[in-house]
């Protein structure tokens, strides 16, 4: 005992940058208690002192002076300033338990009462606590109360026509303009039972979740990608003779001379017999047709979910023109200021994710 005592510590030397940092961190000022009681602890070390002399002087245990002596020695300043690691307390839950509800929330049905797992249902099952449970699918990002939808399309020709349609949009031709037309239809002109409720701190805007129709109306829109206008019309029906007479504003609302390469969906009007003769005789009108079930190829899709959030959704409207001058009002605001939708998946892209998401249907089926 005496012996270990009276053993010489290994000698400390400061390079000339230490020896100011921790002379500043040993002065205190506005420096935690912790690093300037270990910075003054390697400075009266490097003066030669020993540690039952240190521990003296400072008023705490030799042993935290040898402590905070070898620490110093093999990290150096960066020792100081970071305590190191603890073990913590052993985890209640094992690993095995973990994986145990990983395993059940993944590839596992709860019981008849519910089509998916909450954390009350696992946590029952499994005999944890509810924060155990949610504690567990926060580390592993599982979210069993969330769902997506999506849809791959069975058209024979996808591949052709999403070659089409991308080849569009990133390598647009000469001369030719490409209107991307869509119809947004069954617009209804709802209107509040109430008014609404405004914002305010800590406290959403409300509105009633019941209302009155006063009639509804198809919104046809023509977005042009190269330059962000929308030429736009309302109708109050949705067949081949209104979709005619949009070509017909598309036509008088165009530059001549240019080609119109129109990306339109499978809807049966724009096949129509009428509206296949109507082309023929106005051979600057191209149609090209995106596949079934993929109206994420058309970037008209974009613009009517902005009209729909910012003008439509919380709106109230009295009857159908209110409607209308609403969306009338909205295509002039952004035809004054236009926004490029700009298309930056390859069809490489696309056909790897499609093959993906086939691959992981074929291995549940």
């Amino acid at each position: 005992m005496l012996s270990g005592m009276s053993r010489r510590a290994a000698s400390i030397v400061l390079g000339p940058d230490e020896q100011a940092t921790v002379d500043v961190w040993s002065r205190g000022r506005s420096m935690p208690v912790r690093l300037v009681q270990r910075a003054r602890i390697i400075r009266l070390a490097a003066q030669g002192k020993l540690n039952q002399h240190i521990a003296q002087e400072l008023g705490i245990s030799r042993p935290t002076v040898q402590l905070w002596r070898e620490r110093f020695l093999a990290l150096r300043l960066a020792g100081l300033q970071k305590d190191a690691p603890r073990p913590g307390r052993l985890p209640r839950i094992t690993a095995q338990k973990v994986r145990t509800v990983v395993e059940t929330t993944l590839h596992r049905k709860p019981p008849q009462e519910a089509t998916h797992w909450s954390t009350r249902l696992m946590a029952k099952a499994q005999g944890l606590s509810e924060a155990s449970v949610r504690r567990i699918w926060k580390r592993h990002n599982l979210k069993p109360h969330l769902t997506k939808n999506f849809k791959i399309s069975r058209d024979p020709q996808f591949v052709e026509k999403l070659r089409d349609v991308v080849g569009l949009y990133l390598n647009p031709p000469d001369k030719a303009l490409e209107p991307c037309v869509g119809e947004k239809s069954q617009l209804q002109a709802l209107e509040r039972t109430q008014p609404g409720l405004p914002m305010k701190p800590s406290r959403c805007g409300r509105f009633t979740h019941d209302y009155k129709s006063h009639g509804t109306t198809t919104l046809f829109a023509a977005l042009n990608v190269l330059e962000g206008k929308v030429i736009g019309d309302c109708m109050p029906r949705h067949r081949h003779q209104e979709f005619i007479r949009f070509l017909k504003t598309i036509d008088e609302q165009t530059q001549p001379g240019l080609n119109l390469h129109l990306i339109v969906d499978n809807y049966g009007t724009h096949k129509h017999p009428k509206v296949q003769a109507w082309l023929r005789r106005h051979p600057r009108f191209h149609l090209h047709f995106t596949p079934t079930s993929s109206s994420w190829l058309n970037l008209v899709e974009c613009w009517f979910a902005q009209l729909t959030q910012k003008r439509i959704r919380r709106g109230s409207f009295h009857n159908l023109p209110a409607l209308t001058k609403a969306i009338f009002d909205y295509i002039e605001a952004t035809n004054q200021n236009p926004r490029i939708f700009v298309w930056t998946a390859s069809l490489d892209q696309i056909m790897a994710k499609i093959t993906k998401c086939k691959e992981a249907l074929d291995a549940l089926h």
